[in-house]
């Protein structure tokens, strides 16, 4: 059951597989939206431009019966004259025709922003399956648009058919009008129709812009095993990274063991754990932490220090207190200057002392530093 979740897709895609359909192409459309929006314009712009587009119409047509006889017979006059009504007739369209491509070309938008992309453009041959043409004929959501498109047929047949009913009086009383009233009585009933199908058109809208967004999150959903993958090739993959985490640790084992033979004293518990301290004077503010380490790290660096004859001195709570607080490549704390100065000191002695060798250290370390003090 197990593998076969992990095969189905149930998950909603990621950020990056949004991104990567975005670039693909592959985004939400509402053609119902897109319908609304450029109908909705169009019918504002002949509401509001309607009288000015109609006047210089109606201008244009009386200009171009009314000319003087000499220009029948002039064959130069009439290419600027075509050129001049045609100039007119597009300064006075000109306004409605930008309205209209600017609502075609912001519908879209609005629900998806720009999207271009190339790949749109390239030669796709799957979509000549036959097979796979039969299936996306026959899918979910093939049915769903034969339903959405029957039930807008339906819907703004619906809302037709009622203005024509209510309005059957009216529309036969104007012929019995003269033609100014019958004119703006049909103007009347024509703008009533045209807000009622717009409105139809809006709930339709209304319905297809959701259902395009479901389906295109539904189109997107991945399996579980396409997001471990994804998550594996964005932040790489766990078991690499724990090998190259457990690579740089033991590279930077093998640097910190490196400066064991440089140390002046490694201070022991004597077995748990052993820090390597060194001391520049001149140099140096204070002993610095070269190699730190517990348990097996611990007892590679008393081998080390063995080998290179660095000291080694037993002072298990000055070397918990160390191992505790103090850093790697970095200064003693305050508050144990005084222990390992202690230990410094029996090891310049033991360095260059003569005769009877001196008395190993016993440097008490400040209460509170030590782990094991602090408990007991």
């Amino acid at each position: 059951m197990a593998e076969e979740s992990d095969l189905e897709k149930t998950e909603p895609a990621s950020a990056r597989r949004l991104e990567q359909a975005r670039e693909e192409g592959q985004v939400p459309r509402s053609p119902e939206l897109a319908t609304f929006v450029v109908v909705a314009v169009g019918l504002g712009g002949l509401w509001l431009l309607g009288g000015r587009m109609a006047g210089a119409l109606q201008g244009l047509i009386r200009d171009a019966f009314d000319f003087a006889p000499a220009l029948a017979f002039d064959e130069g006059a009439l290419p600027a004259v075509l050129r001049a009504q045609a100039a007119r007739g597009l300064a006075a369209w000109l306004p409605f025709a930008g309205a209209m491509l600017a609502a075609a070309l912001a519908a879209p938008l609005a629900l998806r922003g720009w999207v271009f992309s190339a790949q749109v453009l390239a030669p796709d041959f799957a979509r000549l399956d036959p097979v796979a043409g039969l299936q996306r004929m026959f899918s979910l959501n093939s049915w769903a648009e034969l339903a959405k498109s029957l039930v807008k047929v339906a819907l703004l047949t619906a809302v037709a058919a009622w203005i024509a009913h209510h309005y059957a009086a009216e529309v036969l009383h104007l012929a019995r009008q003269p033609v100014g009233g019958a004119l703006r009585g049909a103007l009347g009933l024509l703008a009533l129709t045209a807000a009622a199908l717009l409105g139809a058109m809006l709930l339709v809208a209304a319905l297809d812009v959701p259902w395009q967004l479901w389906s295109h999150a539904r189109k997107l959903r991945m399996t579980r095993d396409e997001l471990r993958q994804e998550m594996k090739e964005t932040e790489g993959d766990p078991q690499l990274k724990a090998r190259v985490r457990s690579m740089q640790r033991e590279a930077a084992r093998r640097r910190m063991m490196a400066q064991v033979p440089k140390a002046d004293v490694v201070v022991t518990n004597p077995t748990r754990f052993a820090v390597a301290l060194r001391y520049r004077e001149g140099a140096m503010r204070a002993p610095q932490v070269v190699a730190r380490g517990a348990l097996l790290v611990a007892a590679r660096i008393r081998e080390l220090a063995e080998q290179h004859g660095v000291p080694v001195v037993e002072a298990p709570p000055l070397a918990r207190a160390l191992y505790r607080h103090a850093e790697l490549e970095r200064e003693i704390p305050p508050a144990l200057y005084a222990a390992v100065a202690e230990v410094l000191a029996y090891v310049y002695q033991l360095r260059h002392g003569r005769g009877r060798p001196p008395t190993p250290p016993a440097p008490a370390v400040p209460p509170g530093l030590d782990p094991e003090g602090a408990v007991s």
